[in-house]
């Protein structure tokens, strides 16, 4: 066994579970009404195989498929039944760790789905959380996810990729150490900012060729793990602005009653896989008495965006943690940056006034077309949920200081607001489209929080919902 120096692993496999490496592996589902879109591959022969299917511990006999390539669907599947599956070498018997789905309705273009009772990444978790999505130069669409669950691991990344605008997916690699991965592109080079795990150092990786190999990791800010606190870096919008890479960073933890927020930035010029050229602003505590926040146990502000404002100064626009308090939402919270000073502390500059502002990651991007702010946050619009997430919404605002709704995308609120949720969308702008990937809770996910599903979703001409 030879040492591994980069970020990626085709999959990531447990040392004492090196089969995984070379038996067939299941690396990608889509299950859908009546049938399972899956993807598989084989390190250690070339064919044939065949697939077996059948409702999970039933004991009836297997549904076969033969297998002419990596990618299979198999039909006539009854809805809402929990089924398993596992991909045989032929020739050998050697077979895939057994996967399971469960059929039924989901929303968009689903990129992967996870089983809560699938155990095949529970070395991490056993939930698809921390969406990223980001376009290439070549037009490829990269899509990250992590596999999260409480009290677990956390440090394992999925990556898959669209050739065709988001209508096909096709997995690319594992990549770990990776957990709350944000993909962007600068200068033509891909990279990935992640923590090693909850509360883990903050890393980068660059890949030159579309993801499918990694650099090894560098560390910018140290971390204690998740029993300690350390740095808290969702995946956030990483912001170009007078010759500086910004983006959001909090220092904290949960347990430790809440978080510091900076800006950690870079110079555009420099290469970011030195972590001396990176610079981290003081963290500046949330502090209760600034005026208009919320009364109560309050956590302050959490996964902020790197935004210019419209009086070209730097914000950091965080979610505002206000669930418990009064109002229990409707604000987000908004800190200045110091452009002559990136080493600076922020400094409190008021609370916008933003239904899907509170309480839940957001995505903000500036359209220069439009000359609006955008996000794709979770609109509250039953007040005794204050902390709900099965209500989908795009906000707009010109001011950073005003939100309002624009469309609702998705509104299952006769869904059951603690198993539904719709969350922690990374999105873009595509010419006249946005494109977001969203963290999907349904059809039986373990609760709205830990979802089982990756989805692709198309907002068309966007900009037609602008007011005024």
């Amino acid at each position: 066994m030879r040492g591994h120096s980069r970020w990626d692993y085709h999959p990531y496999s447990r040392l004492n579970d090196m089969q995984r490496r070379t038996f067939p592996f299941i690396c990608r589902l889509a299950p859908h009404n009546d049938s399972i879109e899956f993807e598989w591959f084989d390190n250690g022969s070339a064919g044939p195989h065949t697939a077996y299917c059948r409702i999970w511990g039933s004991g009836r006999p297997y549904l076969k498929k033969i297998l002419p390539g990596p990618c299979a669907c198999i039909d006539g599947l009854e809805t809402g039944r929990d089924y398993e599956l596992f991909v045989a070498r032929e020739e050998s018997g050697a077979k895939s760790p057994v996967r399971r789905f469960r059929t039924g309705p989901s929303v968009g273009t689903v990129v992967n789905y996870l089983h809560p009772g699938d155990p095949v990444y529970s070395f991490s978790g056993w939930s698809l959380c921390s969406p990223s999505l980001v376009k290439l130069p070549s037009g490829t669409l990269l899509a990250s996810m992590d596999v999260f669950a409480a009290q677990k691991p956390q440090d394992l990344s999925l990556l898959f990729s669209s050739a065709d605008g988001g209508a096909t997916w096709r997995y690319v690699n594992d990549l770990f150490p990776c957990f709350w991965g944000k993909l962007f592109v600068h200068r033509g080079v891909l990279y990935m900012l992640a923590n090693t795990t909850e509360y883990g150092s903050l890393t980068i990786g660059k890949s030159l060729n579309e993801g499918k190999t990694w650099s090894a990791p560098v560390t910018i800010l140290p971390g204690t793990g998740s029993n300690g606190q350390g740095p808290h870096k969702g995946p956030m919008p990483v912001t170009e602005y007078e010759g500086r890479l910004y983006t959001g960073v909090d220092y904290g933890s949960w347990a430790a009653g809440g978080f510091g927020s900076a800006l950690l930035s870079i110079d555009a010029d420099a290469d970011p896989m030195k972590a001396e050229n990176w610079v981290c602003s003081k963290f500046l505590p949330y502090d209760p008495r600034w005026p208009g926040a919320a009364k109560g146990q309050c956590l302050g502000g959490l996964e902020g965006n790197a935004v210019v404002g419209p009086d070209g100064e730097i914000y950091n626009v965080l979610r505002y943690q206000m669930a418990g308090c009064r109002p229990s939402y409707g604000k987000a919270m908004v800190l200045r940056g110091n452009r002559m000073d990136p080493e600076a502390p922020l400094s409190f500059a008021w609370f916008a006034d933003f239904n899907g502002g509170s309480n839940s990651k957001f995505d903000l991007l500036y359209d220069k077309t439009s000359n609006a702010y955008w996000a794709i946050v979770n609109e509250i619009v039953q007040e005794e949920y204050p902390g709900q997430r099965n209500v989908l919404s795009l906000a707009v605002s010109r001011d950073l200081k005003t939100f309002s709704i624009a469309k609702r995308l998705l509104d299952y609120r006769r869904e059951d607001p603690a198993c539904v949720g719709f969350q922690y969308v990374s999105f873009l702008i595509d010419g006249d489209d946005i494109l977001y990937l969203c963290r999907t809770s349904v059809n039986h996910g373990r609760n709205m929080h830990d979802a089982n599903y990756s989805t692709f979703h198309k907002i068309e001409d966007f900009r037609k919902y602008l007011r005024g």
